[in-house]
């Protein structure tokens, strides 16, 4: 647990919710067991979006496409989002509900492998959200640098790994050690970068926000 549960509890009363599609597209990936990102991260999400107003985003891990569609419904109205997912499954979900929300216009879903697919892609966007598999963010790390805009954002999701990140890697099952090293080390780039400045907040299971310096400034 990263903070006290009934803090958290408080927090998530005053929760307003989403769009009733949102809504029960959240229930059922619960129900399901499908990863979506949780209340209070969504709720930083949506404050960024108003306050930074990005156009052109993209995002790194689909799954059933839940946070590709609340940042196209709580973004500018005219952003586009590209967003990569490489399970088939889910491909095919967030495809589903894409069209059923009418938001296909707005979404680009490149299917295969992130890092390959990051190396492809020439940018510039005005925020990044990463939410894909924990273990490679470090590998990805210098491609996102690279099609972050200046002043950009750079959103990661899921960075404490439920507090363990604290822990010594001793004390984590060893089926986790090496995801647990590579994001301590993929924290470590994100706040020692030149070309970041970053804060790790203790949102869901943590979340790392990170500003592209602007060499102009």
């Amino acid at each position: 647990m990263i903070t006290d549960e009934r803090m958290r509890t408080y927090i998530r009363s005053l929760d307003d919710g989403n769009t009733p599609f949102l809504e029960e597209l959240y229930r059922r990936a619960r129900k399901d067991d499908v990863p979506v990102i949780r209340r209070d991260t969504q709720n930083v999400l949506k404050t960024i979006l108003k306050l930074k107003r990005p156009k052109n985003i993209l995002e790194v891990g689909t799954a059933i496409g839940f946070s590709t569609l609340l940042i196209c419904e709580y973004g500018p109205k005219d952003l586009h989002i590209t967003t990569i997912e490489n399970f088939e499954k889910r491909i095919a979900a967030a495809k589903e509900n894409f069209r059923a929300c009418g938001m296909e216009n707005r979404i680009t879903l490149l299917e295969g492998d992130a890092g390959k697919i990051l190396k492809e892609l020439s940018g510039p966007y005005d925020m990044i959200f990463m939410d894909a598999a924990k273990g490679q963010y470090i590998h990805w790390l210098e491609d996102v640098k690279r099609l972050l805009a200046p002043s950009g954002i750079l959103l990661s999701d899921n960075v404490l790994q439920e507090g363990d990140i604290i822990e010594s890697r001793y004390l984590v099952e060893r089926r986790n050690r090496t995801i647990h090293r590579r994001m301590r080390d993929y924290l470590t780039e994100l706040t020692h970068s030149k070309d970041l400045t970053t804060s790790i907040l203790c949102v869901g299971d943590g979340l790392s926000l990170s500003v592209k310096n602007d060499e102009t400034e």
